[in-house]
């Protein structure tokens, strides 16, 4: 399976609970990914099969704002 590197910018994130509820969320939807946050950046950046958008919705979902940003 191909997977792709995605970076989106995602606002409200500002503790460990965050990295925890996004990561989580992406996991939901896809249990291989690889999940990176960088709360100073404000970014997620993954590894998935998914298409960003789908990602995109799952953080979103958590009540996070989200754009692309890569």
């Amino acid at each position: 399976m191909t997977t792709l590197m995605t970076t989106l910018a995602v606002s409200g994130m500002t503790c460990g609970h965050c990295v925890r509820a996004v990561t989580e969320a992406i996991h939901g939807i896809d249990a291989s990914a690889t999940v990176d946050v960088d709360l100073k950046a404000g970014t997620v950046s993954t590894d998935s099969a998914l298409p960003a958008d789908r990602l995109a919705q799952a953080i979103a979902a958590e009540g996070y704002e989200v754009k692309n940003a890569a």
